[in-house]
């Protein structure tokens, strides 16, 4: 039987490029998303008309009744989950006296508690096969922080935390928990910058590119695999030197 995969906020970016190559490798792709729903179904049609067994599922990660919905149709369309990949998030960049609580609100419930919404619903069914595997996405920002960004590093390093306890949480059960930190990858979450703050950025990463979604994603794939079975409570920094 294939193995199934849940990708939160998987209708674009590094969580489009994920449910691809998941899909590819003959997994089980849940697409969640939340508002876009034409993109994630557009990339379900496409997936699916070249023969991949793949459905979309609508959830805000920050509402946990949706959530919950969202994994019990999992289960009840292909029977078990056994990946969980933590994509889903938002960014806000602004001064810290520019940032409301609204604002700060809103990143830390998608961003952070969203993450553990999911891991919450998706626990018990891993529990009682005593397998699983949970990637989180976090930021290099949570590792180092980020100017003008701290709702934003604050979430992210909540993630890392996040990562970490639980790894040594469900370690008993045969289920790890990784974290991977992206550094600048080429998505639309960085529209906001203009060329020249770009340019100024990737001038000071050592291997003097962006990187690209589908090197997030194979990372994702192998934190995933047989191959990481040893592997719990890391952090993956994917950043060209960035943070070292």
């Amino acid at each position: 039987m294939n193995r199934t995969v849940i990708v939160t906020g998987a209708s674009k970016g590094i969580g489009a490029a994920t449910a691809i190559l998941f899909a590819q490798k003959g997994y089980n792709v849940v697409i969640n998303y939340n508002e876009s729903f034409e993109s994630a179904s557009l990339l379900c049609r496409s997936l699916v008309s070249n023969g991949y067994s793949v459905i979309t599922q609508k959830a805000n990660v920050a509402n946990r009744l949706e959530v919950d919905l969202m994994v019990k149709e999992t289960l009840y369309k292909f029977g078990s989950l056994d990946i969980l990949v933590n994509n889903a998030g938002i960014a806000f960049s602004g001064l810290i006296t520019d940032t409301d609580e609204v604002d700060f609100d809103r990143i830390i419930d998608v961003n952070l508690k969203g993450v553990y919404n999911c891991c919450k619903s998706v626990v018990p069914s891993m529990v009682s096969r005593q397998s699983g595997k949970i990637i989180n996405i976090s930021s290099m920002w949570g590792q180092v922080g980020a100017s003008c960004e701290v709702a934003y590093s604050a979430a992210k390093a909540g993630v890392i935390g996040l990562t970490k306890a639980l790894a040594k949480e469900l370690a008993p059960s045969g289920i790890t928990v990784n974290a991977i930190a992206p550094g600048l990858i080429e998505t639309n979450m960085n529209s906001n910058l203009s060329i020249e703050e770009l340019t100024d950025f990737v001038s000071t990463i050592p291997l003097g590119r962006m990187g690209s979604a589908d090197e997030i994603a194979a990372a994702i794939e192998f934190l995933s695999s047989d191959k990481a079975d040893y592997i719990t409570g890391q952090v993956l920094g994917i950043n060209g030197g960035f943070v070292i």
